[in-house]
C-alpha cells in the first residue's frame, strides 16, 4: 500500500460490490423457498412414483445449491462492508492530514512527502531553505525525524513533518487492513463444481469466524442484541437496523438470530436454516473420521463349552469411539427428522415449516423449535410441549411421527375445522425434559427451569406477530405429561403486567402443573381443558399426585381443579394423537376444537 494507492481507493465501490452480492444472496434464498415450499411441495401434491421421486431428489440438491449461494454470498457481502468500513477509516485519516496539509499551503508529493516553504525569517543571514518532510512510523525513525525538524531553523519542518507522520500512519493502517483482509476473503471461494458437500458446509462455518474477526469494528457499529432477551426489545432492536446491517448481521451471527425472541418467524428459520446445514455436515464428518466398527462378538471354541464372547478388537474400538458415536448419532437422529419434515411440505397439504429454535447442545439433549404454518400470521396457533423422554434424537421417533409428528397431525386436524382460517402448530423441546421417570420425572425443577423460557418464547411470538398483522392470534398451549409441568410453570411465571400465557391452557396425561386451581394458570377456568387415558397415563398422572407435582395433590382432571375435563379415547399415555384411516380420534378432535375456539364442540368428560 503507498499514497497513490490509498488516495485514488474508493471504499464505496466495495460497498456497492457488497450490495451485489447481498441482491445475489436474496434471489438464491428465494429460488431456494420457491422450490421447497411451491414447486415440490406441488409435486408432492400432485403425483407420486418412481419418476416423481428421482425429480424430487434433484430438486432438493438445487434447493441446497441455491442454499449454500445465499449462505455464502450473504458472508461476502458482509466480508465486504468490514473491509471498506475499515479501508474507509484509514482513507479519512489521509484525507484529513492531506487536507490540512494543503490548507496550510503545503504540498503533498506523489510519495506522501509533505514539501514546505522557505522560512519567512533569515537566521544567520539567509531565510531557512524549503524541503520536504518524510513521514515514519516505526518509533525509531519517528523520534529521528521529529528531532530534526525541532532544531531545523525552519518553523515550516517540524509542521510539515506532523502532516507527513500522518499521512504515513494512514499509509501503514490501511496496509494492515489489506494484508489481514487478503486472506479472508480469498477463503471465501467454493468448489468449481455443483456439489454441495459436507465439507463445503464446514468450510462456511470457518469462513464465518474469519469475516467475524475480520469485520469487528464494523460490526460493532450494529451493535448486538439487547440483554435479557425481552422479545419487545429484541423486537426494536431488530427493526432499528436497515436492511443491509440485518443481512450482514444474520450472516455473522445465525445462531444469535435464530434465538431470538421477537423477531420474525421467517428471519428465525432463515438464520436457524444456516445453523442446521453446517452443524449436520459437521457431525457427518466426525462420524465419517470414526473408523468401522470391528466385529463385537465370536465363539470361544477354546475352553471346555462354546461360548459367545467379546472381541479385543471391539472392546478397545468401543473404548475409544463408543461414546461419541452414540452421541453423534442420537444428534443426527434430530437433524434428519427435521430435513424429513421440510421434505414433507405440501404432503396432504401440509404447510411450510419455519424452524424458530435450534441447538445440538444446549438444554440437556438439545432444542428443536419447529412450527407447521407461519406463528406470525396465523389465526389459531398451538404450541405443543412435549414431556420425559423428549430429546433432539426422539423428536421424530417413528414413521415421521413423534413429537414433530403429533404437532403435524394437530395441524391437519385443526385445519380441516377451520378452512378458511391459517392454523400453525409448533413443537417446543426447549427445556431440558426428564431423561427417566424415576427419579428425574418426579421433580420440579425441570418444569422450573423450563417454563420462564417457554413464557418467553410464548411472549415473543405474540410480539412477533402483532408486528405482522398489528393484532394478536388465537393461541393456545398443550403440554403432554411432564410437558403439562412445564406449561403450568410457565402460565404462573411473568407478573400480572405480562398478562395471560395464551387464551388457552390444555394438557394430556398431566402429573401435575404446580398448581391447584385452573384459576391460577392465568387464563381463566373455563379456558383450562385436561384429558387423561387409562392404563399407563392413569399411572402417570396418579404418580404426579403422589411426588407433588400438583399443588396440594391435586391434578388436572380432578374435578376440584376446576378446569374442563375433555372426553377422549386414547388407549395410554402416547395414544392422544392417533388416526384411525383418515379419521382423528376423539381426542385429537377434541384438541382441534380448543386450538380453532369451537369451544361449544367439545365433548367433556
Amino acid at each position: 500500500m503507498d499514497y497513490p494507492t490509498l488516495k485514488a481507493l474508493v471504499p464505496s465501490a466495495f460497498e456497492d460490490s457488497a450490495d451485489g452480492y447481498r441482491a445475489t444472496s436474496d434471489m438464491a434464498s428465494a429460488a431456494k423457498d420457491r422450490i421447497d415450499n411451491e414447486i415440490a411441495a406441488a409435486m408432492r401434491e400432485a403425483v407420486s412414483g418412481e419418476a416423481a421421486g428421482a425429480a424430487l431428489v434433484q430438486l432438493g440438491q438445487l434447493s441446497e445449491n441455491f442454499h449454500y449461494v445465499q449462505v455464502e454470498c450473504g458472508l461476502i457481502s458482509a466480508a465486504l462492508n468490514g473491509f471498506a468500513y475499515d479501508m474507509a477509516a484509514a482513507k479519512k485519516k489521509l484525507e484529513s492530514a492531506v487536507a490540512e496539509a494543503h490548507a496550510a499551503d503545503f504540498s503533498v508529493n506523489s510519495d506522501g512527502s509533505v514539501g514546505y516553504p522557505a522560512g519567512d525569517t533569515k537566521v544567520d543571514g539567509t531565510f531557512p531553505a524549503a524541503g520536504n518532510a518524510h513521514g515514519a512510523t516505526d518509533p525509531a525513525s519517528a523520534a529521528i525525524y521529529r528531532q530534526a525538524a525541532g532544531f531545523d531553523p525552519n518553523p515550516y519542518y517540524a509542521r510539515a513533518q506532523g502532516y507527513a507522520d500522518r499521512i504515513s500512519a494512514a499509509i501503514k493502517e490501511a496496509a494492515e487492513v489489506d494484508s489481514a483482509w487478503a486472506p479472508k476473503l480469498r477463503a471465501l471461494t467454493a468448489d468449481d463444481d455443483l456439489t454441495v458437500s459436507d465439507r463445503d458446509w464446514v468450510d462456511v462455518r470457518k469462513d464465518t469466524e474469519g469475516v467475524l474477526k475480520g469485520a469487528e469494528h464494523y460490526l460493532g457499529t450494529i451493535g448486538t442484541p439487547p440483554e435479557g432477551n425481552s422479545p419487545e426489545e429484541n423486537a426494536k432492536w431488530w427493526n432499528d437496523l436497515s436492511d443491509e446491517q440485518r443481512a450482514d448481521y444474520i450472516s455473522t451471527h445465525p445462531a444469535s438470530v435464530g434465538a431470538l425472541n421477537g423477531l420474525p418467524a421467517e428471519v428465525r428459520d432463515e438464520a436457524n436454516r444456516m445453523v442446521l446445514a453446517e452443524t449436520g455436515a459437521q457431525y457427518q464428518l466426525a462420524l465419517d473420521a470414526i473408523p468401522p466398527e470391528p466385529t463385537k462378538y465370536t465363539r470361544n471354541v477354546n475352553g471346555s463349552y462354546p461360548a459367545i464372547v467379546e472381541t479385543v478388537a471391539w472392546a478397545r474400538w468401543n473404548d475409544k469411539y463408543g461414546e461419541q458415536k452414540a452421541s453423534l448419532e442420537q444428534r443426527m437422529k434430530g437433524m434428519r427428522a427435521l430435513q424429513e419434515r421440510f421434505d414433507r411440505t405440501g404432503e396432504e397439504g401440509l404447510p411450510e415449516a419455519y424452524l424458530l429454535g435450534f441447538d445440538t447442545e444446549g438444554k440437556g439433549d438439545g432444542t428443536i423449535i419447529l412450527a407447521n404454518g407461519n406463528p406470525d400470521t396465523a389465526d389459531h396457533t398451538a404450541a405443543y410441549v412435549p414431556g420425559t423422554h423428549a430429546g433432539i434424537d426422539t423428536i421424530g421417533k417413528g414413521d415421521g411421527h413423534g413429537d414433530l409428528g403429533r404437532a403435524e397431525k394437530l395441524w391437519a386436524e385443526s385445519h380441516r375445522m377451520a378452512p378458511s382460517k391459517e392454523i400453525a402448530t409448533i413443537t417446543w423441546l426447549d427445556y431440558n425434559a426428564p431423561d427417566s421417570v424415576l427419579p428425574e420425572a418426579t421433580r420440579g425443577q425441570y418444569a422450573e427451569e423450563g417454563g420462564p423460557v417457554l413464557r418467553q418464547f410464548l411472549d415473543g411470538s405474540r410480539v412477533a406477530h402483532q408486528q405482522a398483522t398489528g393484532q394478536a392470534a388465537h393461541t393456545t398451549i398443550i403440554g403432554h405429561s411432564y410437558g403439562s409441568t412445564v406449561v403450568g410453570v410457565a402460565a404462573q411465571s411473568g407478573s400480572w403486567k405480562d398478562g395471560p400465557i395464551a387464551d388457552d391452557v390444555l394438557v394430556i396425561g398431566s402429573p401435575g402443573v404446580q398448581a391447584d386451581r385452573a384459576a391460577d394458570l392465568g387464563v381463566g377456568a373455563k379456558h383450562v381443558w385436561a384429558m387423561g387415558g387409562p392404563g399407563d397415563d392413569q399411572i402417570v398422572r396418579q404418580g404426579g399426585r403422589l411426588v407433588g407435582l400438583g399443588d396440594n395433590g391435586v391434578i388436572p382432571t380432578d374435578e376440584r381443579f376446576g378446569g374442563n375435563v375433555m372426553k377422549n379415547d386414547s388407549d395410554g399415555h402416547g395414544g392422544f394423537w392417533s388416526f384411525e384411516g383418515q379419521k382423528a380420534s376423539l381426542s385429537l378432535k377434541n384438541q382441534a376444537r380448543v386450538v380453532t375456539g369451537r369451544y361449544k364442540d367439545v365433548i367433556l368428560d
